[in-house]
């Protein structure tokens, strides 16, 4: 009985020591604990461009965008502090910037975002844009509100030389109110114009966009600023010359519209000849100076001119040449007519009406900013950049 009594209060002894070893855990006291590690916030924002991004785009929109929750504020900011305007999409997941970027500066976005879970989220960063070595500038016509002819050509002219020609056009856009097949043609690396296959439909309405600014023209160069314009095509007219006629025969509609007796350039001179070609009405003047001291003149005066190349030809009144006006072809290039005829033709014409001529010895040179009907269709498009 003793020995039993023994080994049952030995049992019950480690019985407790089992006990006390499973209540006080690791041996370290409440007190001691280390707190319970608080899990993160579901919801995630992100940023395109990322944080630290360089050289960026300044048309490219940027984004802040959020998984898992909703976005709850978004600020896009320069280095001035000027907020950049932007929309959040419908189901608030989304921010999109709404406006272009500035060349060369630094942008720095913060945005919150309260998640699934019932936590909040928080973002920050900054990126840099891409800094241009030189913008370039380019120049658009006809210029808004112009009502012009149905040979006017639609034309980009550029600062300086543009070695992207592709990124440039692709940024072209033209829009007419009835359709009209067209194509651009580089004429130059400065120079790009669009005209249509055929003349334009008369009272067309015409509408541009030259969308440039941030396109990279190569080698570091960019557009300096987006341009637009918004003209109409006139009445049909077009002028035909058939010089060996001694006659300037206007169009309207494809039918006769009136006749003017002319002196032409020298026949027997190749030099002086109104060469053939269909050019267009480049400037309407109501007096001009002419000069050419290797012909004899300089500081003659002439009424009612319209200058149709920039090759030195016109339509003029001459009455210093009278005796010649519908019987020879006698000027040094130009189309003379009597000063009452200059005078009714200059009052019908617009710029960018077609001339056609006919019947000399020799070419238009295609050497000008101005040759676009000089050139056939297939060799237009043989000089788009697309």
């Amino acid at each position: 009985m003793i020995e039993r009594r023994t080994m049952f209060k030995a049992a019950i002894a480690a019985g407790g020591a089992v006990v006390l070893t499973a209540c006080s855990g690791d041996g370290q006291s409440p007190e001691t604990q280390p707190p319970p590690v608080e899990t993160p916030p579901e919801a995630t924002i992100t940023a395109e461009p990322a944080p630290k991004a360089k050289e960026v785009s300044v048309t490219e929109p940027v984004q802040v965008t959020v998984t898992k929750g909703t976005l709850t504020a978004v600020a896009l900011t320069n280095s001035e502090g000027t907020a950049v305007k932007g929309e959040l999409d419908s189901a608030k997941t989304t921010w999109t910037s709404s406006e272009p970027l500035g060349y060369g500066k630094t942008y720095t976005y913060t945005a919150t975002a309260s998640g699934a879970d019932g936590k909040n989220a928080e973002f920050t960063g900054s990126f840099d844009t891409v800094k241009p070595a030189k913008v370039i500038r380019a120049t658009l016509n006809p210029i808004d509100d112009a009502v012009v002819g149905v040979g006017m050509p639609i034309s980009v002219k550029f600062d300086e030389a543009v070695t992207d020609r592709a990124a440039a056009q692709k940024a072209l856009k033209v829009s007419t109110s009835t359709e009209v097949e067209g194509a651009w043609a580089w004429l130059s690396d400065r120079q790009v114009d669009w005209r249509p296959k055929e003349y334009w439909p008369a009272n067309t309405e015409v509408d541009v966009a030259a969308n440039l600014y941030g396109v990279h023209y190569g080698g570091g160069r960019y557009g300096k600023a987006d341009v637009t314009t918004k003209f109409t095509i006139g009445r049909n007219q077009v002028v035909k010359i058939h010089t060996p006629d001694h006659e300037m025969r206007v169009y309207r509609d494809g039918a006769q519209y009136k006749s003017y007796p002319c002196s032409n350039g020298k026949d027997a001179d190749p030099n002086l000849n109104t060469p053939n070609g269909t050019v267009i009405v480049m400037t309407r003047e109501p007096t001009s100076i002419f000069d050419n001291e290797r012909y004899g003149y300089t500081d003659l005066k002439k009424k009612w001119c319209c200058r149709i190349s920039n090759h030195g030809e016109y339509i003029h009144e001459n009455e210093e040449n009278r005796a010649n006006i519908g019987k020879r072809n006698t000027s040094h290039g130009c189309v003379n007519l009597f000063e009452a005829d200059a005078k009714d033709y200059f009052d019908s014409a617009l710029i960018g009406d077609p001339v056609e001529v006919t019947g000399s010895k020799v070419k238009f040179p295609t050497i000008s900013d101005v040759m676009d009907w000089l050139l056939d269709w297939s060799t237009w498009q043989s000089k788009s950049a697309l």
